[in-house]
């Protein structure tokens, strides 16, 4: 099943510091939620893994992350990613990610990922599973920037986690269900009386 994730957002850090931290596995990996990077084949190539857990049901994959383009001058950067699941089930997928700068000091980051998922964690369904890829996203975004916008100013290191706790699936598929919820009950008081 193919997911497709575009985000956009804003960071208060300068171009240079927000690209040296996305070409650094070491640091990306510390804001992905659930994620461990484990060593480095080369200097384009990376293997790691992703520990999930939904409900009683505890999963990780192993896999591998290889930046296929990277330039500098365009602040772009292309990577694809595969990975197993100990149960069986497969992760695949592709991202490209641009860097802008913008006239107030802040960088502009655009991710557009397409992944492929087979497995249990596929049992929740698709529009749950774009929902939380957005929730999981949300937090990659609120941990980048504090490790970039830190309190000590931009490019300010936050120690990182030795082993991540993994990503817990339950409390953000809640949150997803919860969220039209809120919103219908919004839209229903705020409309006029008859």
């Amino acid at each position: 099943m193919a997911i497709e994730i575009r985000e956009t957002f804003q960071v208060e850090a300068p171009i240079a510091a927000v690209w040296r931290f996305v070409m650094d596995p070491d640091e990306v990996v510390t804001c992905l939620p659930g994620a461990k990077l484990e060593r480095a084949v080369d200097d384009r190539t990376f293997e790691g893994r992703v520990k999930v857990k939904l409900g009683a049901i505890s999963t990780s994959y192993k896999g591998r992350v290889r930046f296929t383009e990277v330039d500098e001058q365009g602040y772009t950067v292309r990577m694809v990613a595969e990975g197993r699941e100990t149960g069986g089930g497969t992760a695949r997928g592709s991202m490209v990610s641009r860097l802008r700068a913008l006239s107030d000091g802040q960088t502009e980051i655009v991710a557009e990922a397409s992944v492929d998922l087979t497995g249990r964690v596929m049992q929740v369904g698709r529009g749950m599973i774009q929902g939380v890829s957005h929730q999981l996203f949300q937090q990659f975004v609120a941990s980048t920037r504090e490790r970039l916008e830190g309190a000590g100013g931009a490019g300010e290191q936050v120690p990182a986690a030795a082993d991540p706790e993994p990503i817990r699936l339950l409390p953000l598929i809640l949150q997803v269900l919860w969220t039209p919820v809120v919103r219908f009950f919004r839209r229903l008081f705020r409309r006029p009386a008859a």
